[in-house]
């Protein structure tokens, strides 16, 4: 008896911090916001996406990402969170001609240019399409698995996403401000597959954040359209 105890107490741990994230067949909003330090005119966009931590749909209806690019690094203020690859995702955006041009703040939603932000508007029509289930774990080794029963999926797609971050930016459009940001892109990876997925996950950027989330998601192959996501913190 003793033995066997000792043998549960050892399992325990590992079966408690492997965490599971599934979508309903119901496709799930994707919102990404191009953003970036040096941008004056980023700063309320940044801080509209981040106010959708209080909403109650976040992960189960939408996921939100924060994608800072680099191309106005060049103006005085060098952002801590860009990355080139990030910039590049923008633009491929562009040559597949679901964005108009590379600009911050760019709001993309479900793979399409969103500009009824800067109508005043906050929220967005939701998807309804029926487009399959997708379903991930994450076991306390860092492998990640996934698995998708729709149609069409030919990439695997990552983020890990920092929650809480704060800047003091000492020059640029935005020098002397204390800058706040959430579901930032610190680390993005993605895998070929079709219905399965399993992929180590790199080890979580230390960038200062509070917290951090995931977010998960396949497209059809190299295009940047998403059928399906799903996500939500990791604890």
């Amino acid at each position: 008896m003793l033995r066997l105890s000792i043998l549960l107490i050892c399992l325990l741990p590992s079966l408690a911090t492997a965490q599971e994230w599934q979508s309903g067949s119901t496709k799930t909003d994707v919102v990404e916001l191009f953003t970036s330090e040096g941008c004056s005119s980023c700063p309320p966009a940044d801080k509209w996406l981040s106010s959708l931590k209080t909403n109650p749909a976040l992960f189960s209806g939408f996921i939100p990402m924060a994608f800072h690019v680099d191309y106005w690094d060049y103006i005085g203020w060098e952002d801590p969170f860009a990355k080139p690859e990030y910039t590049e995702r923008q633009r491929e955006y562009v040559r597949e001609g679901r964005v108009s041009q590379s600009y911050t703040p760019g709001i993309v939603i479900n793979s399409q240019e969103w500009r009824d932000w800067f109508r005043g508007k906050r929220s967005w029509n939701d998807d309804k399409q029926n487009v399959g289930q997708l379903k991930a774990r994450l076991g306390d080794d860092g492998q990640l698995e996934a698995n998708f029963n729709g149609a069409h999926a030919g990439r695997l797609h990552v983020a890990l996403l920092g929650m809480g971050l704060t800047t003091e930016v000492k020059a640029g459009e935005n020098r002397g401000k204390l800058l706040s940001h959430d579901f930032v892109v610190l680390k993005m990876i993605s895998v070929a597959g079709s219905k399965y997925w399993s992929l180590k996950l790199p080890a979580i950027p230390d960038a200062g954040q509070q917290s951090m989330a995931i977010a998960i998601w396949v497209t059809p192959g190299s295009a940047l359209g998403i059928i399906q996501a799903t996500g939500g913190f990791i604890k």
